[in-house]
């Protein structure tokens, strides 16, 4: 982002996606005075969320890590070497594969297998292709990239019948499973159940600093442990983002609910807007993707034309195979409650228009 677009979101005082901007002064001072510090991540607060996480996801053990690509790494490295296995079955739009650089394969010497069609869910029926033995399948929920979908319970328990049957571990990509738990109506620990361990992120639709937790099996999440140190993320002091996480869990994993009300009544309001597309319609999860009818040029001055006026919307929008299109993501917060369904509407609509 160049310094003149960061001056322009500075000086807006509303925004439409997620909770706001991530101003640092706020996240700081949600930290309590009285937070107990670790050492190296040892005891204080960061024994404190991981018990707290355990409690939520209903497992017996959590670990707290500064990154979720740390934690995936851990945790299917832990199952892989288990099973003498190395391959893991997943989505081919997993964050593994298109966010990684493919460290998987690089640091652990290890296979990720593509499964099913880039632009849909993974469903059941698509594992009926891989036919070697994997160390584990990977399941993420909601799947981001997509929108915010969600695989129906049924097919979701399936899949997860599919890996157990072959000896394999599921995992969970919860790194939105609070989003997750409002789509489904059940709770986190309900969801988890299915999975021998889940992941799940802070700072996504909780707000927080950066960090996770990963949850499971009292010696799996041992061994996870030592991977942290392998891999560098036992840092000295570890409080600041457990803290954070704590704080974010307890006020608006709650709110999940209220969130995925917004993103369906958001659906309502733009759906017939000319050249504006809602996916999926409706609304999963608290999250939604937009495609405009519009080209990358003048959405851009659309938005700079809004911050002007003090609402921050996006940088720049996704580009597609139609230049004449473009795609965002909209996560639902506390920022977008804040606006009226107007004003979002408006918004959208200036969005999408073409000079």
């Amino acid at each position: 982002m160049d310094d003149d677009l960061l001056a322009l979101r500075a000086g807006c005082d509303r925004s439409l996606t997620g909770h706001g901007e991530w101003r640092p002064e706020t996240l700081l001072a949600a930290i309590p005075a009285d937070t107990a510090p670790d050492r190296y991540g040892d005891g204080g607060v960061v024994a404190e969320l991981g018990a707290e996480v355990a409690e939520v996801l209903g497992k017996p053990a959590a670990v707290y890590l500064p990154s979720g690509v740390m934690a995936q790494q851990a945790a299917l490295r832990v199952h892989a070497d288990r099973r003498a296995r190395r391959t893991v079955v997943c989505h081919s739009e997993s964050h593994l594969i298109r966010h990684e650089e493919q460290a998987f394969e690089r640091l652990h010497g290890m296979v990720l297998r593509p499964a099913g069609e880039r632009y849909r869910l993974l469903l059941r029926a698509d594992l009926d292709a891989v036919a070697e033995q994997p160390a584990a399948l990977l399941v993420e929920l909601p799947q981001r990239d997509l929108g915010g979908q969600l695989p129906s319970w049924p097919d979701l328990v399936e899949q997860v019948g599919w890996a157990r049957q072959r000896g394999a571990a599921a995992h969970l990509d919860g790194a939105r499973l609070w989003e997750a738990s409002a789509g489904y109506d059940r709770s986190p620990a309900d969801i988890a159940a299915l999975f021998d361990t889940v992941y799940v992120s802070f700072y996504k639709g909780l707000g927080a600093l950066a960090g996770c937790c990963l949850a499971g099996p009292d010696d799996v999440v041992a061994e996870v442990r030592e991977w942290r140190r392998r891999l560098g993320g036992t840092l000295f002091g570890m409080w600041p983002g457990a803290a954070s996480a704590l704080v974010g869990l307890r006020s608006r994993l709650p709110l999940m609910p209220a969130y995925l009300e917004r993103a369906r009544e958001i659906a309502d309001a733009v759906r017939e807007l000319p050249g504006v597309t809602v996916v999926p319609d409706p609304p999963q999860t608290p999250m939604l993707h937009l495609l405009l009818r519009t080209t990358p040029e003048a959405f851009t001055a659309a938005a700079r034309r809004l911050a002007e006026d003090g609402l921050w919307t996006w940088a720049r929008a996704m580009r597609t195979g139609d230049p004449g299109a473009v795609r965002v993501e909209l996560p639902v917060g506390d920022a977008t409650l804040a606006l009226t369904l107007g004003e979002i509407r408006a918004a959208i609509a200036a969005l999408a228009s073409r000079p």
